[in-house]
C-alpha cells in the first residue's frame, strides 16, 4: 500500500527510449498502475501504428487511456487531463501508485502542472481562410503568434498547424497561450516525480528505425488498410502523422514501399527531437540512462516513502 496517497510517478522520455518497459518493472516493484501519456496510442485499432504496448508485455500490470476513441474522432489535452485525473484518483483511492508513462509532453504537463486550458471554439471562417495555405506558410504564421509551439509541432501537419493558429489567435496582442501554461506554475494537489529516459541520439536513431522496420513486419500496413476499409479516410490518416502520413502515399501508390519506410523513419526520428526539446525545458525532469535502474528505483523508494 502506498503510505502517501498524494503521489504519483511519472515517466517520460522520446520514443523508443524503453519507457514502458522501465514503468512496467516500477509498477510491478511498488504496487502501481500505469496510465499511458501518448496522443495516438488513445486511438482504437491503431495499435502497430501507433507502437502501443502488447498484453503480453504488460505483465499483468493494468495499463489505462489506450483505446479510448476512434481514430476518426479526435482527442484533446482537456480530454486526456480528464480521464487522466479519474483514473488517478481512482488508483490512488485503491492504495496503489499511478504511473503516468509516455512521450506526449503537452498531455504530461496537463497533470504534472494541472494545467487549466482555455476552451477555444473552432473558428469556421479562419479555418476556411487558412486552408488555403501550404504548411510552410502556416507554421510561418505559428512562429509569429506563438514561437514556442512553433518549435515542438509538427511542421508538416497542416491540421495541427491550423488548430494551433486558433488557439494562439484567441490570445493575439502579445498574449500567446504557452505563456499561460509555462512550466512550474503548479495548481495541482499531487505531489510528482519525473524521471526522464535519456539516450544517445545516434542510438536512438539506430534504435527508432529498427523498431519501425519490425513494426513494418508485424503488418502495419495490413492495420491501415483495415483501418481504411472501416472508414478511416485517408486525409484523417495523415492528420494523425508521422508515419501515417507516408502510409497514405504508399497505400495510393504515390511512392514506393522503400520510400514509404525511410521517410516513415526520418518522420519518427524528427519527432523524437522536438520530444526532448519540448522536455528540456522542464527543469524538474531527472534524467537517466535506462541502465541506471538501480538509481531509479531508489529514487523513486525514497519519493514513496
Amino acid at each position: 500500500m502506498q503510505k502517501n496517497k498524494n503521489k504519483i510517478l511519472v515517466i517520460l522520455g522520446p520514443t523508443a527510449s524503453g519507457k514502458s518497459d522501465l514503468a512496467v518493472s516500477l509498477a510491478k516493484q511498488f504496487n502501481g498502475e500505469v496510465i499511458s501519456a501518448d496522443s495516438r496510442q488513445v486511438y482504437k485499432g491503431l495499435d502497430i501504428g501507433s507502437g502501443k504496448i502488447t498484453p503480453d508485455e504488460m505483465q499483468g500490470v493494468p495499463h489505462y487511456l489506450l483505446d479510448v476513441i476512434n481514430p476518426q474522432e479526435t482527442f484533446t489535452v482537456l480530454d486526456f487531463q480528464k480521464l487522466a485525473k479519474e483514473k488517478i484518483e481512482d488508483i490512488l483511492e485503491r492504495g496503489k501508485l499511478p504511473i503516468i508513462c509516455g512521450g506526449t509532453g503537452f498531455y504530461i504537463q496537463s497533470i504534472v502542472d494541472g494545467t487549466i486550458f482555455p476552451e477555444v471554439k473552432p473558428d469556421l471562417e479562419l479555418r476556411a481562410h487558412l486552408e488555403t495555405r501550404f504548411p510552410s506558410e502556416l507554421f510561418a504564421i505559428l512562429q509569429k503568434l506563438d514561437p514556442e509551439k512553433a518549435n515542438t509541432i509538427d511542421a508538416n501537419n497542416p491540421r495541427r498547424l491550423i488548430r494551433a493558429i486558433e488557439v494562439a489567435q484567441s490570445f493575439l496582442f502579445g498574449n500567446p497561450i504557452t505563456k499561460s501554461v509555462s512550466f512550474g506554475n503548479r495548481i495541482t494537489k499531487w505531489d510528482v516525480l519525473q524521471i526522464g529516459i535519456k539516450t544517445d541520439r545516434d542510438i536512438l536513431k539506430d534504435r527508432i528505425a529498427k523498431r519501425f522496420l519490425i513494426r513494418v513486419k508485424q503488418g502495419i500496413v495490413g492495420e491501415a488498410k483495415e483501418l481504411h476499409k472501416k472508414g478511416l479516410t485517408y486525409e484523417r490518416f495523415s492528420e494523425i502523422g508521422l508515419a501515417h502520413k507516408y502510409l497514405v502515399l504508399y497505400l495510393q501508390n504515390k511512392i514506393k514501399k522503400e520510400e514509404f519506410i525511410e521517410e516513415s523513419i526520418k518522420s519518427e526520428q524528427r519527432y523524437a527531437k522536438r520530444q526532448m526539446t519540448w522536455f528540456k525545458r522542464d527543469e524538474r525532469i531527472q534524467w537517466f540512462e535506462l541502465s541506471d535502474v538501480k538509481k531509479i528505483r531508489d529514487i523513486v523508494s525514497v519519493f514513496l516513502k
